[in-house]
């Protein structure tokens, strides 16, 4: 951000048409990294019950790909709604409800990805090693990617607004 000579920083001098424009600008960037991921783990998904030795899993690793596969799915939806929604609503002055409903749909998009990969990786895991320590490789990229998607930025919003009001 730039101060001006009047102390008013760019955003603050924005109008509310080029805040709600740069908003979707931000979502839509944002939505582009991760549909990107999404699409690369989807499409290997597919693959995998063509591949020689899939008969081989056993009734575990199946619910685990079939989990991967629809969290993946389901999260392609999520992530490629809101470019689909932005050519519906083109010229119609419902940007900023897009805006709203896109950014739920990326943190629902992020929600499934990350049971897609978790899914993923257990199955894998459960192929390769067996079941305790798919579990065990499952939980840690659950966990881990819930903190740094999920958990560590609601906090942040939590903290913040306890700062903002003690200044107030």
């Amino acid at each position: 951000m730039t101060d001006t000579s009047h102390g008013e920083s760019d955003r603050e001098r924005e109008s509310h048409k080029e805040r709600v424009d740069r908003e979707l600008s931000e979502l839509l960037q944002g939505l582009r990294v991760a549909v990107t991921g999404v699409q690369v783990l989807f499409a290997f998904l597919l693959t995998v019950p063509f591949q020689q030795g899939f008969g081989k899993v056993d009734t575990t690793g199946l619910w685990l790909f079939f989990v991967a596969l629809m969290g993946a799915a389901l999260a392609s939806v999520c992530f490629i709604t809101p470019a689909a929604q932005h050519r519906v609503f083109f010229r119609t002055g419902l940007k900023e409800r897009m805006i709203k409903r896109a950014n739920s749909l990326g943190i629902a998009g992020a929600v499934l990805l990350l049971i897609a990969m978790t899914a993923a990786v257990a199955m894998v895991a459960e192929v390769v090693l067996n079941v305790w320590p798919a579990t065990l490789f499952g939980a840690v990229v659950a966990l881990t990617a819930g903190w740094f998607w999920l958990i560590q930025p609601i906090t942040d919003i939590y903290r913040s607004k306890g700062t903002l009001e003690e200044k107030s």
